[in-house]
This record gives structure tokens, C-alpha cells and sequence, in this order.
């Protein structure tokens, strides 16, 4: 079952760009009546959210570039669904904020645009997807997969100071951007590797591609984050996104947990498997590749 959303403000009242999140996070708590978590409150008495947190999806809304918001929600464990960095929308809207904390009339009106575009995009279409995906057998709430990927895999292993790195045996192949893809037919499994995972540590967010959308080689398919980095996800194959991890949504730890089965990350329908496999690489091409990466850089 799909969980309910909670919005999750900055609480940096004393600048421009916080109120400005609070004013969105007061519009869809109100006119959505959705649970508005409040930042003191959860970094002093966390318990007071225990039992909502596990049955809500979190969206968090940072002032800055600083996130704090997002920091909160990690430490508390907060199933994060979605994050808006205001200070990267008002900049997209070409708006400048003023000194004064009392916002001029120009964004309180991007507070109720944004307030109704975040409903319409992610509550909205969160009924939606709940209807989809209630007939889903499995009820794991993660879109049906087309892709019979193996049931087992074999890995090759090698060290590099403290660090452990795995790359899958078999039908794998890789682009240098550390991404793999598993191609069965005019279908293909894609994902991140290992090395991925462990550089940025604990991954945190997962925002995922849209279903239908066109990717070629190279493109971004979604994106990672943890309190180290956001990394992008680069397509090593062209093509439709025809499915999407949606366990990662709640849970994108399970990209630490192994990346290359319970973490992959979407299948994309092909457009020319044939052309693309000319610039990746095999797996023990890769292999070799990531021992001279990871001499290079030391994780």
C-alpha cells in the first residue's frame, strides 16, 4: 500500500527563502490536510512523529542550499518521496527575494502557484498510482517488471585499502559513468555499481525517471542522493522508460544493500541495442577499468 504524504518545511524563518517554504508548506497543509511536521518539534522530541513517519511518504522542503530540512528528515528517518530546494525555484522563476521576512505579494503568488502544482503533480497523481498498483499481486507496490532478470548472480571481487568492490559476472555491461545494464530482447534492466554506492555512503533519496519518457545514451535516468553528493544516473542504453524501481521510493537504502539486484533503478524499452553496446564496456572490461578508478581516486 502506497503511504500518505507529510510535508517537512524549513525551519530557517529568519531569511526570505525560509518563509517562502513555509508559506508553501501552509497552503497544501491546508487546503490538502496533510500531516505538516514541525522541524523543532522533530529535532527535539522526535518521538512525537514515531508513529506517523512509518506510515507517511515525506515531502521535504528546504530553504537553500544548505538543506537542512533534508538533514532533518534523514536523521529522523523520514521516507522522503519528494525534495524542492526553494531557492533553486525562485531562481527558475527569475525571482528575486527581499531582505524583509514579510514576502512581497510577487511570492506569496509563487507559494500558491507552487503549493498547487506540488498537489496536482504528487497527491494527485499518488491516487492514481495507488489504484494502478493495487492490483499488482505482489502488493510490493513497485511497477511490474517485463525483464526476467537472473535469479542468482556470481560476482568478482577485489579490495583497494579497506574498501570491497563487486562487479557482476555474465551479461552485464557498463558505461565509465559507473552505471550497468542487463539486456534481455528489446528490454533492458539498468542500474548503478558498486562503486557507486559506496562512494556516496548512505543513499537517502531516490528520485526516479517518468514512466513513457525518452532517454538516449548518456541522458540522465534519475538521480541518488545521500549527505555526501547527488548523483546522476547515466543511461548506457537509449530508449523508453517502460518501468521504474518504485521500493526505492520509501526504501533507496536498498541500493547500499546491493545495488545490482534490489537496488537497480528502471527498464527501458530499446532503441538500438546494437549501436549502444559499442560504447560500453563487458564485465571484465569494467573490471579493470574501476581497479585503475579506484587506485586513482582511493574511495
Amino acid at each position: 500500500m502506497m503511504k500518505r504524504w507529510g510535508i517537512l518545511p524549513c525551519n530557517g524563518l529568519d531569511k526570505p527563502a525560509g518563509q517562502l517554504a513555509r508559506e508553501i508548506a501552509l497552503y497544501l497543509a491546508q487546503d490538502q490536510a496533510k500531516t505538516l511536521a514541525c522541524p523543532v518539534f522533530l529535532h527535539s522530541a522526535p518521538s512525537v512523529y514515531a508513529k506517523v513517519k512509518e506510515e507517511t511518504q515525506w515531502l521535504v522542503l528546504d530553504g537553500c542550499n544548505t538543506r537542512c530540512a533534508s538533514k532533518l528528515a534523514a536523521e529522523a528517518g523520514f521516507a522522503v518521496g519528494k525534495k524542492i530546494n526553494v531557492s533553486e525555484l525562485t531562481e527558475k522563476e527569475n525571482l528575486k527575494l527581499g531582505r524583509s521576512l514579510r514576502l512581497e505579494p510577487e511570492a506569496l503568488a509563487l507559494a500558491k502557484r507552487s503549493a498547487l502544482d506540488l498537489a496536482a503533480a504528487l497527491f494527485t497523481a499518488r491516487t492514481d498510482r495507488e489504484e494502478k498498483t493495487a492490483a499488482i499481486p505482489d502488493g510490493k507496490g513497485q511497477t511490474d517488471s517485463g525483464v526476467d532478470f537472473p535469479a542468482s548472480i556470481t560476482y568478482t571481487e577485489f579490495r583497494q585499502d579497506k574498501f570491497r568492490f563487486r562487479v557482476p559476472q555474465g551479461e552485464f555491461f557498463f558505461n565509465e559513468n559507473d552505471c550497468w545494464v542487463w539486456v534481455q530482447g528489446q528490454r533492458a534492466r539498468v542500474g548503478v555499481s558498486d562503486y557507486v554506492q559506496q562512494s556516496l555512503s548512505d543513499i537517502i533519496f531516490f528520485s526516479a525517471p517518468e514512466l513513457g519518457a525518452e532517454v538516449e545514451q548518456f541522458g540522465v535516468l534519475g538521480s541518488l542522493e545521500s549527505s555526501k553528493a547527488v548523483f546522476e544516473v547515466i543511461a548506457p542504453v537509449a530508449g523508453k522508460v517502460v518501468a521504474v524501481n518504485e521500493e526505492l521510493e520509501g526504501s533507496p537504502e536498498r541500493v547500499n544493500e546491493n545495488p545490482y539486484e534490489q537496488g537497480w533503478i528502471a527498464e527501458v524499452e530499446l532503441t538500438d541495442w546494437e549501436t549502444d553496446r559499442e560504447l560500453l564496456l563487458d564485465a571484465g572490461q569494467y573490471l579493470e577499468y574501476l581497479k585503475n578508478k579506484v587506485a586513482d581516486f582511493h574511495v
